[in-house]
C-alpha cells in the first residue's frame, strides 16, 4: 500500500485500524520534522504534545481485547529503516535535557533509577511503529495492529511513557522558572549507585525552551 493510498477514501474514518494508524503516522511525520532542528524553540513542548497523543492511541490499544493475526508467522516486513541520523540530530537537538533518570518497573522493589535519553527512547519507539506501518500500508492491517498492540506492551508503551515523564518534567521546570540540577558528567553508559537519587535530566537553557512557552529567562 503506497502513502498516496494509506487514507483512501474507503476507509471509514470511524474504524478502528484507521484511528491508530492516522496516530502512528502523525507522531512518525511530528518527530521527524522535529528532529531536522528547523525549530529547536519549540521542540520540546512540540516533543510533548505529538507523545502525549500518541499514548492515547497506546492506551487504545491496551485496553482493546487482544489481537489475533490473520497468520501464525508474521509475514517479512523487510530490512529495518535506519534510525541512526534521526537519534543524532535529536541528540543535539535536546542536548541540554536529553539524559535523564528513569525507573524501568515501578513495581519492582527497590529497583534502582538508571540514566536515560530521550532521543534513545524516541527513535525505539519510531522503529516499532514503522514495523507495524510497514504491515499496514501492505494491507496486513491485522498484522500491524497485533504488531502495535503487542509492542505496546513490550517496549514502546513504556518507553514513550518514560519518555513522556522527562519531557513533562523540563516543561514544568521551566514554566515554574526552577532550574534543573546539572548532570555532572552522568550518561547513559555509566551506572547510578543509590545515592544518586537527585539526577535530573540537565541544565536546562531557558532561553531554548522558555521563550515559546512564555516563560521569562531562568536566572
Amino acid at each position: 500500500m503506497s502513502d498516496a493510498t494509506l487514507h483512501m477514501t474507503d476507509r471509514n474514518p470511524d474504524d478502528f485500524s484507521v484511528q491508530i494508524a492516522d496516530q502512528v503516522e502523525s507522531f512518525l511525520v511530528a518527530v521527524t520534522e522535529v528532529a531536522k532542528g528547523d525549530e529547536p524553540d519549540s521542540a520540546v513542548p512540540f516533543l510533548l504534545l505529538e507523545v502525549s497523543q500518541l499514548l492515547l492511541a497506546g492506551g487504545r490499544l491496551g485496553a482493546h481485547e487482544d489481537i489475533v493475526p490473520d497468520e501464525r508467522y508474521e509475514p517479512d516486513p523487510g530490512p529495518e529503516a535506519d534510525v541512526d541520523e534521526l537519534r543524532e540530530n535529536l541528540a543535539r537537538l535536546l542536548e541540554p535535557v536529553d539524559v535523564y533518570s528513569e525507573v524501568f518497573d515501578p513495581y519492582e522493589p527497590r529497583t534502582a533509577p538508571v540514566p536515560a535519553r530521550i532521543s534513545d527512547d524516541l527513535t525505539d519507539v519510531i522503529s516499532d511503529l514503522r514495523h507495524g506501518m510497514v504491515h499496514y500500508r501492505a494491507g496486513r492491517t491485522t498484522e500491524a495492529l497485533w504488531w502495535w498492540q503487542f509492542s505496546y506492551f513490550s517496549n514502546w508503551g513504556s518507553t514513550a511513557s518514560a519518555a513522556l515523564r522527562a519531557l513533562q518534567s523540563v516543561v514544568a521546570h521551566v514554566r515554574l522558572n526552577q532550574p534543573l540540577a546539572a548532570l555532572d558528567g552522568l550518561d547513559t553508559d555509566q551506572g547510578m549507585g543509590d545515592d544518586t537519587l537527585e539526577i535530573e535530566a540537565g541544565r536546562v537553557m531557558a532561553e531554548e525552551i522558555g521563550t515559546p512557552l512564555g516563560v521569562r529567562s531562568v536566572k
